[in-house]
């Protein structure tokens, strides 16, 4: 086995122990590292980690892309004749369409984050040490680019799970009008079978499980109420912040319902869309996003850590 070697540096000046004898520094070398200064690893640029968040966020949004794009259709599922799940008729109009979802989402969203972050660096003013040396928009960076990755997730997972699993929406048949002349319905599940109604339209009818809707809004939503009990930490009205959380969260489950009166998704679409929205928000929340973590305090000297111990760890970050 290989022996250490420790070096000791030059002893300190009688001085020195004269002011202070219990203040003894004893620095230990390595045979291999330089005689000069202790210098700390170095870390890569921060604008080389800039480009690999934004390369990140790339890679997260590809199966979302797909799907938007129509680069692969989903599965082709076959029906029951008799099946009066997919009989609904169709609806032209939405209540909910998807510009006015993504746009007002994000609208909220993206309102609701500058506002705080920018109250936050106003009354906690701090250096930033990302590539911006402007605080404010260094804040804002690491918090919306948090919440976009986790937009880019959410959806990707959505459509990948559409893809997937092609369940037909409830009004199937009244898009796809197959025609029936052709179609023994006495064998029970029907696979072979041509829909009349267009291609585009036979693919959209094919993506019910899960809904977008309620998995974007509720994830919108439910972000916003995690970055609430974070960031709104006045204690002048005790209900203000729980009833703006309860209105938000009322939005999502808005938006879910009206789905399934818009009859473009099925109850249990818009329940799972609901779920995963919500984890997504809050594995963005408390594992991506900075809003919950606590700034490392320098090391308490010993006779302070009775005291110091019992503070409040609250998201004062």
């Amino acid at each position: 086995m290989q022996k250490e070697h420790c070096e000791l540096l030059d002893p300190l000046p009688k001085e020195h122990w004269a002011k202070d004898p219990s203040n003894v520094q004893v620095a230990v070398r390595s045979p291999g590292s330089p005689q000069g200064d202790f210098a700390p690893p170095r870390a890569l640029p921060r604008k080389t980690l800039v480009v690999v968040d934004i390369v990140c966020l790339l890679l997260a949004s590809i199966p979302f892309l797909v799907c938007e794009l129509g680069l692969v259709s989903p599965v082709r599922r076959g029906f029951f004749c008799n099946d009066s799940s997919i009989s609904y008729p169709l609806q032209r109009k939405e209540t909910i369409t998807d510009s006015v979802l993504i746009s007002v989402g994000i609208l909220i969203a993206f309102t609701a984050i500058t506002l705080g972050e920018s109250f936050r660096v106003c009354r906690l003013p701090e250096k930033s040490r990302s590539v911006v040396s402007n605080p404010y928009v260094a804040a804002l960076y690491k918090e919306m680019g948090a919440f976009l990755f986790g937009c880019t997730v959410g959806q990707s997972l959505t459509n990948m799970a559409k893809l997937a699993v092609g369940r037909l929406r409830p009004h199937f048949l009244a898009t796809c009008r197959p025609n029936f002349t052709h179609i023994d319905c006495s064998a029970g599940y029907v696979e072979d079978y041509v829909c009349t109604g267009g291609a585009s339209a036979e693919k959209e009818a094919r993506k019910s499980f899960y809904s977008g809707h309620a998995s974007f809004a509720m994830y919108t939503m439910a972000y916003l109420v995690f970055y609430l009990q974070a960031r709104f930490t006045w204690q002048g009205a005790r209900v203000l912040r729980p009833l703006v959380q309860f209105v938000l969260l009322m939005v999502a489950m808005y938006t879910g319902l009206t789905r399934i009166s818009d009859y473009r998704h099925h109850p249990s679409d818009v329940v799972v869309g609901l779920l995963q929205g919500a984890l997504v928000a809050y594995w963005v929340a408390f594992h991506i996003s900075s809003m919950f973590h606590c700034k490392q305090r320098p090391c308490p000297s010993p006779s302070k850590i009775l005291v110091i111990s019992s503070s409040d760890c609250h998201t004062d970050c």
